[in-house]
């Protein structure tokens, strides 16, 4: 039986056999006696992507891999680094140091920060993942308080915050969030047009989830991409965008995403 370690570009996690091309982790959030996900999805803000294979170093996926016999790090595993940046995450610095100092350099670049911090960027992206899963599913009866995150955490830029929802439509909105999805991106009444986004963005039509490559929107699936569609045809709302507005800025500063082959035979 398949374990539940394979990410969505929406975040979520599945048990499906198909593996793809890295793994990566949000802390520990499983039970290694039973091999399966506790309640949490999280348990610290650095979501990383990893490489599959390091210093020739083995272990037990789900299993006793920490350093006192206890769980370890909990492997998720992601189709490629595109699927892993739309759920949050970035490069890791020990296994995939120059792909994340590649990322920070564009994320430096994009915000106006000489010497991007680890600390900076996760903080950044963690008010984007909790704001994007509450516009996709508000808590019923939860009140998430307001945010506090002084601007040496995050690199600055961002208004005052006082929900989580808030950040959500500032960093996607024209206005404040200019500086992540701009107005060059936007027709007169503010929608968004997928033809001006970066290579390696995600978006969803509410149903699908859909990799900008090429001048195509190609089809997400665990599997690898299918079904291009053009561009042209495609109009999003403030919140079809599923990639964090903060990667979004540095895939427009040039960084490289890495894609799974099928992607490739797709665009040609």
């Amino acid at each position: 039986m398949s374990l539940q370690n394979r990410v969505d570009p929406f975040g979520e996690i599945h048990a499906v056999v198909a593996r793809g091309l890295f793994t990566g982790n949000r802390g520990i959030i499983h039970d290694p006696a039973t091999r399966t996900l506790t309640g949490r999805r999280w348990t610290t803000k650095a979501w990383i992507v990893c490489a599959c294979a390091y210093k020739e170093r083995r272990r037990e996926v789900m299993g006793y891999n920490g350093r006192n016999g206890g769980a370890g790090w909990t492997e998720l595993f992601f189709l490629d680094e595109v699927t892993a940046f739309a759920a949050g995450h970035r490069p890791c610095f020990e296994c995939r140091r120059e792909a994340a100092k590649a990322y920070a350099g564009a994320f430096g670049r994009a915000f106006g920060v000489a010497k991007p911090t680890v600390r900076m960027m996760d903080a950044r992206l963690h008010v984007e993942r909790w704001a994007s899963r509450e516009h996709r599913s508000p808590p019923p009866s939860r009140s998430s308080g307001p945010i506090h995150l002084p601007p040496t955490e995050w690199g600055g830029g961002y208004p005052a915050l006082e929900s989580r929802r808030a950040a959500r439509l500032a960093i996607l909105s024209p206005g404040q969030g200019e500086r992540w999805i701009g107005p060059q991106d936007r027709d007169e009444e503010g929608v968004l047009h997928a033809e001006t986004l970066p290579n390696g963005t995600v978006i969803t039509d509410g149903s699908n989830a859909y990799a900008l490559h090429g001048g195509q929107a190609l089809r997400w699936s665990f599997e690898g991409y299918s079904e291009p569609l053009d561009l042209s045809r495609i109009n999003l709302g403030a919140h079809d965008v599923i990639t964090p507005a903060t990667t979004v800025a540095v895939l427009r500063q040039g960084y490289q995403p890495v894609w799974h082959p099928s992607a490739g035979r797709q665009a040609s």
